[in-house]
């Protein structure tokens, strides 16, 4: 248990400097265009780590899953996990709950961060 935690910390710590040498790369001017790509980015790789997981000829262990789904997609971006699960529910048909899903993870998303914006800018 605590070996699946040190690699998933140091995937996210991966996953964090990803995402900051991206920031870098790409700043921001009138568009969050290095969080667009981000998101996109993190989103396909993340299809592509969980289909190799899923293969019955692939030999990638739960731990290697770990290490580069949860821990370098999830530090570099949470949005993947987010695109991953809409899939799932897509592939699976609950059409609706997907789109309540987008919906409220959106909506809710952007008023928790406008409610902490103004809590903390008072």
């Amino acid at each position: 248990m605590i070996r699946n935690f040190l690699l998933v910390a140091a995937g996210g710590a991966i996953g964090t400097m990803m995402r900051y040498a991206t920031s870098l790369l790409l700043p921001v001017k009138n568009f969050p265009a290095a969080t667009l790509f981000i998101n996109i980015a993190g989103s396909f790789a993340i299809g592509i780590i969980m289909a190799l997981s899923v293969r019955s000829v692939s030999h990638m262990s739960e731990t290697t899953r770990l290490f580069l789904a949860t821990g370098i997609c999830g530090g570099f971006t949470t949005f993947s996990t987010f695109s991953y699960e809409n899939m799932q529910l897509l592939q699976s048909g609950k059409y609706s709950l997907a789109f309540i899903y987008i919906i409220v993870s959106v909506v809710l998303g952007l008023a928790a961060v406008l409610a902490g914006f103004k809590l903390f800018n008072a």
